[in-house]
């Protein structure tokens, strides 16, 4: 991950969702038989949770950087927190996209679309609608919207595009924010944060071809974050923030 991008956050991850068109097998060896081959390339992944129709498998507490999987229904999601480089990042990811075909038989033709979600968690206090309206609305026409940005109670930009001119290829922008539920002296427990997303969808040739569309995913949206979502996304946040709320 970017180095330049820990000036601004408290925690960034990345999480990948690989959406089929069938729900996977149900029966609990071919779960498990997957999580044991994927303990062998990550043995701190040793926490196997059930979450209503979801099985997941996590890394212990104090593991560095966090890594999980969860499986359910017609979905494959994994994710890591706080990973030092991109090769920490990608390595679980890539991983599950090599072995999840064979172990839980999905075919090409199964595959609806591959999904990476890059988030960036930044620490904020006060009201969060209210910094990212006077952040990204300013002077504009949306801002007449709101008389003043003092007044947000729901400000939340989510912007999309295409990629490369590809319809089958996208890229999504999302500032999430928190509801405020009472101001309180010191930094809130919750942060605002940045989400990028880029999804490929399908056909896809063969099952060969994810890892491939995983890494050109990856490639292009590491050069979106650098020029665009660092300057014109995260950097005017966080100036925002330590600002401090408007006189």
């Amino acid at each position: 991950m970017h180095d330049s991008i820990r000036v601004f956050c408290s925690d960034s991850y990345v999480n990948q969702k690989l959406t089929l068109k069938l729900d996977l097998p149900s029966q609990r060896e071919t779960a498990l038989t997957l999580f044991e081959r994927l303990r062998r390339s990550f043995p701190e992944m040793t926490r196997l949770r059930r979450v209503e129709e979801e099985l997941e498998l996590e890394a212990g507490a104090d593991a560095d950087p966090q890594r999980w999987v969860a499986i359910r229904g017609a979905t494959v999601r994994s994710g890591v927190v706080n990973a030092g480089s991109s090769r920490s990042a990608y390595e679980l990811h890539r991983t599950i996209l090599e072995l999840a075909p064979y172990f839980l038989s999905v075919s090409a033709l199964d595959v609806e679309s591959l999904e990476l979600l890059y988030g960036f968690d930044l620490p904020a206090c006060g009201n969060h609608d209210r910094i990212v309206a006077g952040t990204f609305l300013g002077d504009g026409p949306l801002a007449g919207l709101l008389g003043h940005s003092d007044d947000a109670i729901e400000c939340q930009p989510l912007l999309g595009i295409t990629l490369n001119g590809r319809a089958d290829t996208e890229a999504f922008f999302e500032v999430k924010t928190r509801p405020d539920r009472g101001l309180s002296e010191g930094p809130r427990q919750e942060p605002i944060s940045v989400y990028v997303t880029v999804r490929r969808t399908g056909p896809f040739a063969d099952v060969d071809a994810l890892a491939p569309s995983f890494d050109d995913l990856a490639s292009q949206a590491e050069e979106l974050i650098e020029t665009r979502v660092i300057p014109s996304l995260i950097a005017p946040l966080h100036m925002a923030i330590l600002s401090g709320p408007p006189a």
